[in-house]
């Protein structure tokens, strides 16, 4: 018996695939019976700013983190700012087939060479004294080259930051001797190979900020443990208990089955209630659909939305059930949590500046499209701290409500790390596995 057969309540994941209408991708069959025992995860980490400095020199200077979509920098001399515990990284679409990424400075006087994304045309040129460099970083022009007779041309390129590309993703590295990052996804591209997210498009880009240590809000969306208190709305329709988490080397999955009820509850939902709370039917509404007499919630939630995505995606009924209902939620570490399937969610997390207590929650849509040409990608909207999702309702729909019963958590477990004083915090084994992989790898990267 596998760690995941003995902590799923009454009916593990793997048996629920058993009773899918369509062949079931091998990837969801994989498994991995990992144990990462039940120590105590010390407040500090969330507190302390003595760990995140470490944080700052051992992991973000040192692990391969998404920075933008490719989409956002299609043409040749399109930049892309990416921003992170204090350093601005510039990537550049150098040629058609080519991105560069440079630290984002100009070698004269330290001025910023670009404040944000957009087009730079043929030369990076810092708006300060007018020196300026090609889009491969070399040098194409020192101002007032005679006065700077210590500089050799050929030797004043922009100092380089390493870049990876995965299916539409781009990843930077801002250390020389990293690790290859074909090593350091491993088993990744296996699993997102059929779903191809490098053929959707960014339909959406909201972010929050939020009063909270960065982690303290990613943890918040590693696991469905949550979903009986804060989302006690979809508990008809969602097997939270039913979850099955593993770890892969450098990155975790979770897979929290939709169309099958928490075995939290006190009562037997209908096929047609367990549709209504997937569907997000509220009681003064008539129900999105009736389901066919003999068919379960589940299957028919799988063929509406097959019907809602052949025009976009003609081979839909190659993949399964669990495909198209399930919520598939995998974190590369440090801080990057591409959803499978058909989910459109992408988080990404991390500190505003170079704050302890601040950071970002970006939530991005990549969707399927019709046609040949890919649609631009969405405009970036960012919410303040005193903001509220639900002002984001218009743009990502029902996911804002979602968001909005997460954000009332987020301050107070805040609060509640700056009062505590018990041995560290107390996890559970394996409903969050993931925040265990996630500090297991932080120690490893610390160490190193």
């Amino acid at each position: 018996m596998t760690l995941a057969e003995s902590q799923s309540k009454d009916l593990t994941y793997q048996q629920l695939l058993d009773s899918d209408t369509h062949e079931v991708n091998p990837t969801l069959r994989l498994t991995s019976d990992v144990d990462f025992g039940t120590m105590n995860i010390p407040v500090e980490r969330y507190l302390s700013q003595e760990f995140f400095n470490l944080e700052v020199e051992k992991i973000w200077k040192k692990a391969w983190q998404m920075a933008c979509r490719e989409e956002h920098i299609p043409n040749v001399g399109d930049t892309y700012v990416y921003d992170i515990v204090g350093t601005s990284i510039l990537l550049v679409r150098s040629a058609p087939n080519e991105i560069k990424a440079f630290y984002n400075a100009c070698l004269h006087r330290g001025r910023q060479l670009r404040e944000c994304s957009g087009h730079a045309g043929d030369v990076i040129r810092c708006p300060f004294h007018a020196l300026a460099w090609h889009l491969d970083g070399s040098l194409e022009n020192l101002t007032t080259a005679w006065d700077f007779p210590q500089v050799e041309p050929e030797n004043f390129s922009l100092p380089e930051v390493k870049v990876a590309t995965w299916e539409g993703w781009v990843f930077i590295n801002m250390d020389p001797q990293c690790q290859d990052f074909n090593e350091y996804i491993g088993d990744l591209p296996m699993h997102f190979e059929k779903w191809a997210p490098h053929k959707k498009f960014v339909s959406a880009h909201v972010a929050k900020r939020y009063p909270v240590n960065w982690k303290v809000a990613q943890e918040a969306f590693m696991e469905a443990f949550h979903v009986i208190a804060t989302h006690p709305q979809i508990l008809a329709g969602t097997g939270d208990c039913n979850s099955q988490y593993d770890v892969f080397g450098n990155f975790s999955r979770a897979i929290t089955p939709n169309g099958t009820p928490s075995p939290h509850l006190q009562w037997d939902p209908t096929e047609q209630e367990i549709f209504d709370a997937i569907t997000d039917k509220r009681l003064d509404e008539e129900p999105m659909a009736t389901i066919p007499e003999g068919m379960t919630a589940r299957a028919f939630a799988a063929h509406v939305a097959r019907e809602r995505l052949r025009s976009a995606v003609p081979d839909v009924d190659t993949y399964c059930d669990a495909e198209i209902n399930d919520s598939m939620y995998f974190t590369l570490f440090p801080n990057f949590h591409p959803w499978g399937a058909f989910n459109r969610i992408n988080y990404r997390f991390r500190p505003v500046g170079t704050k302890v207590d601040e950071c970002l929650m970006e939530c991005i849509y990549t969707e399927d499209f019709e046609g040949d040409e890919r649609p631009a990608p969405a405009e970036y909207i960012e919410l303040g701290i005193d903001q509220d999702w639900t002002e984001l309702i218009p743009v990502i729909g029902n996911l804002a409500r979602v968001f909005h019963q997460d954000s009332f958590n987020l301050p107070k477990v805040q609060k509640g790390l700056e009062t505590f004083r018990a041995d560290g915090l107390t996890l559970t084994k394996y409903q969050e596995v993931k925040i265990r992989h996630w500090h297991a790898m932080a120690e490893r990267f610390i160490a190193n």
